[in-house]
């Protein structure tokens, strides 16, 4: 068994002058070397070989669908970008059918979508070809596509660990969860984001009090004949709701009966009785 020397560090015990302390000490340690993983470096090896592939891949189609483009009298950069979206398309798919490799029924559109976009690919490399005097170089050109294609499935495959039919119930329940988790609060969001908006135009719609009130007539005990009498302060729909609720009313009717009174106007027996739901679902 093949070992290796490593330094490390470790607290020891020092005495000076009767004071023990805990110091740093450096050690020498003989630590067994794992044996290389022959399997791990075979498909690294092959997944690069899949990477150099698809850029040579990208670069041949690029090159021959943007010149293809070019002959319509579009400008040079508008066609070779344009050219791009044939290989991303495809690759984009490969991407997403990494992504869903452990879960057979998500890999099946990017796949699909993947072999339309692949064909498109081949059918602007070979009309190229056939347009520029030079159909079999059209059709080699194709093929490496079809080719780098072939060898990344063949490398997904064997990647992918296929899942029992149990198995693959729990990760499709766990991930419904999470998707279920992640739904909601976003639509927790969206619902504070338009009842904010709600209260606020509740708020601007109100009728507001007098900026200039004319002042109380004084009377005969008054100590100051110039005090003004305040407006009572207003309170939204929500607050008036959760002040019935506090106080013990639960009946719809008898809390949007409180909620007019507080408002001064009628209350939109839909808005009470949704933060009624609210109110009790938080109970």
């Amino acid at each position: 068994m093949r070992t290796r020397t490593e330094r490390r560090e470790r607290l020891v015990p020092h005495t000076v002058d009767g004071e023990t302390l805990l110091v740093t000490e450096e050690y020498a340690l003989e630590v067994p070397v794992p044996p290389r993983d022959w399997d791990h470096i075979v498909l690294t090896g092959a997944l690069a070989v899949v990477a150099i592939g698809l850029g040579i891949v990208i670069v041949w189609s690029t090159s021959s669908i943007g010149d293809l483009l070019v002959r319509t009298d579009v400008l040079k950069p508008i066609a070779y970008a344009a050219a791009t979206g044939f290989s991303l398309g495809w690759m984009v798919c490969m991407a997403l059918e990494w992504l869903a490799r452990y879960d057979p029924a998500r890999i099946k559109r990017p796949r699909t979508a993947g072999h339309v976009f692949l064909a498109a690919d081949m059918a602007a490399v070979c009309v190229h070809g056939w347009i520029a005097d030079s159909l079999k170089v059209g059709i080699i050109g194709a093929v490496l596509s079809a080719g780098a294609k072939g060898l990344y499935t063949l490398v997904l495959d064997h990647q992918a660990a296929p899942l029992d039919a149990r198995t693959q119930q729990w990760v499709a329940i766990k991930r419904g969860e999470v998707g279920s988790r992640l739904a909601l609060g976003a639509v927790r969001r969206q619902l504070t984001r338009v009842e904010s908006r709600a209260a606020a135009e509740e708020a601007a719609l109100r009728t507001a009090p007098d900026p200039d009130p004319d002042p109380a007539d004084p009377s005969e005990g008054s100590p100051d004949a110039t005090v003004l009498t305040l407006p009572p302060i207003a309170v939204t729909t929500k607050d008036a709701v959760r002040i019935a609720w506090d106080s013990g009313l639960r009946d719809p009717e008898a809390v949007r009966k409180y909620v007019s009174e507080a408002q001064g106007r009628a209350a939109p027996p839909d808005t009470v009785n949704r933060y009624l739901r609210d109110l009790k679902a938080g109970a």
